[in-house]
């Protein structure tokens, strides 16, 4: 891995890459989104501040434990720019994201749990399916698939 002098505190797009294990099409995308900002030099060339590197491996690390991006940028938003996330924004801010991902944690076990039961189905339609249908109102009074209500005048939505 390049190693970036001390008094280097911009660094290409390339050398961004490089150091965080980012595809540069991915801090491209993390930039577009507000996760991270550069700068534009005279030959509009993007050039980031040092910090950045920790910032994108904040947003890496959030996104392998679930966390939509849109949730990454508001955490993200709470820092000042000119400072790396610390420990403890790490800290205070997973904690917060402890009960969304308990929630997930219990959704996949239930999925998890239900899967065999859908082995030959192919269309997910069973009295009641909690792949397609998890929290199934209808199938206490009906059977198969009917996720559109029938709309007057309209071929789309009606009931197979």
């Amino acid at each position: 891995m390049p190693q970036i002098p001390e008094k280097i505190h911009e660094l290409t797009v390339g050398q961004l890459a490089a150091r965080s294990g980012a595809a540069v099409s991915a801090l491209h995308f993390y930039e577009s989104k507000g996760l991270i900002t550069s700068r534009r030099t005279a030959g509009n060339q993007r050039r980031y501040h040092r910090d950045t590197l920790r910032r994108v491996a904040f947003v890496r690390a959030a996104q392998r434990v679930g966390i939509p991006l849109a949730t990454i940028r508001e955490a993200l938003a709470e820092l000042p720019e000119e400072r790396t996330p610390t420990r403890e924004d790490w800290a205070r801010l997973s904690e917060a994201w402890r009960s969304e991902l308990d929630q997930r944690i219990t959704q996949l076990n239930r999925l998890r749990d239900h899967l065999t039961d859908c082995i030959g189905c192919g269309c997910l339609s069973l009295d009641t399916c909690v792949l397609s249908n998890p929290d199934d109102v209808f199938g206490d009074r009906l059977t198969g698939s009917r996720l559109m209500v029938e709309r007057r005048g309209s071929r789309q939505g009606r009931q197979r």
